[in-house]
């Protein structure tokens, strides 16, 4: 099997990570991934839900109905405008779980319908007393409330009227912007915002490379899914594993490391057993620790609370009869995200000698 090219798959992820994708608006991670997967697979659409998809003939295809689809979500927790006030500050809620203190005060980028714009996300000035008390509140020594979304707001540094030019209104999406998504190296790991659900996107077309260069098929059809709006409810996966063939959807994400689950990011690909949506299928888990042990690699079993995938939909609405799940060991998930530089290609590996099996 042919070996990873360090510098193409870190530039393709970084590239990822600087490329927008809130939940519903996932366009420009699409192009990006339709261009690097084109080449490898033998037929490519996006379905009605915005799901991209890639399909590889197997070799037992003249099976009627046999087919395993993998699953990795393009994207990203965000935030979305809940009113815009009258001197052009805007007032937002979250888009998917997470919280102003994820991903810290500082600039966000503003998509509007017409045009983009760099805004800053600020809770306001610290030095400031009771009198200010939606700011005194969230102070450690004063009011000891978790900063939340009430305490927040975006300086736009527009009118009103501008930016309704720009087409920016209730529900316009809100991203982290580019400038804090910069991958960071160090030592034997990466890190960044957004490895969720990047680097296993970087895997998963890492996965259909790796197959074209092995000039192997898998031994059922496969459906390579870079999914929509994973991040409020699976929803593009669910629709996926409701209109493709097969009777498994295998999800690949981060995973948390965490003491709870006995996990940590220096070890091998976690094998989710459970999460809060669903048990997965013991013998899909059991194969795919089998796989990762004959590699080497000391998967980590894992039970998890807390944690969703669109395979854990998928099976729990009725859409999959078998569901799988494995991870990426990531430190610090929903926040700046660590991961082992060896974790995308381990992923990789796996799921090529999963679906050649």
């Amino acid at each position: 099997m042919g070996q990873r090219d360090d510098d193409a798959t870190d530039k393709l992820l970084q590239e990822l990570l600087w490329t927008y994708g809130p939940c519903g608006q996932e366009d420009e991670v699409r192009a990006v991934c339709a261009r690097e997967l084109r080449p490898f697979v033998d037929d490519m659409w996006t379905d009605d839900a915005g799901n991209l998809v890639g399909h590889i003939r197997g070799s037992n295809s003249a099976r009627e109905g046999s087919g395993t689809r993998v699953m990795a979500h393009m994207d990203e927790l965000s935030m979305l405008v809940k009113r815009v006030e009258s001197d052009g500050t805007l007032h937002l809620t979250q888009l998917g779980v997470m919280y102003p203190g994820n991903f810290g005060l500082g600039p966000v980028v503003v998509l509007g319908d017409h045009d983009v714009l760099t805004a800053v996300l600020t809770l306001g000035s610290e030095h400031t007393t009771k009198e200010s008390q939606r700011i005194w509140e969230t102070k450690p020594d004063q009011g000891d409330r978790a900063l939340d979304w009430q305490h927040v707001y975006v300086f736009t540094g527009h009118t009103h009227d501008e930016l309704v030019a720009a087409g920016v209104h209730p529900g316009t999406r809100v991203c982290v912007h580019r400038s804090k998504r910069t991958l960071v190296e160090f030592g034997d790991y990466v890190g960044s915002y957004f490895l969720d659900d990047r680097a296993a996107v970087t895997a998963l077309l890492n996965v259909a490379r790796l197959l074209r260069e092995s000039d192997q098929r898998p031994a059922e059809d496969l459906y390579l899914v870079f999914t929509t709006n994973e991040e409020v409810g699976g929803i593009g996966g669910s629709y996926a594993s409701a209109t493709l063939p097969g009777t498994l959807t295998l999800a690949l994400e981060v995973g948390p490391t965490e003491e709870e689950y006995a996990t940590t990011v220096s070890g091998g690909p976690i094998v989710g057993y459970s999460d809060a949506q669903c048990v997965y299928d013991k013998a899909v888990a059991d194969r795919l620790m089998k796989v990762a042990r004959e590699r080497g690699l000391d998967p980590q079993a894992a039970v998890l609370g807390a944690f969703e995938s669109d395979a854990s939909h998928s099976k729990t609405a009725g859409l999959t009869p078998r569901a799988g799940l494995l991870c990426l060991p990531t430190l610090s998930t929903h926040g700046f995200e660590v991961i082992a530089r060896h974790a995308i290609d381990d992923m990789a590996a796996v799921i090529v000698d999963f679906v050649r099996e």
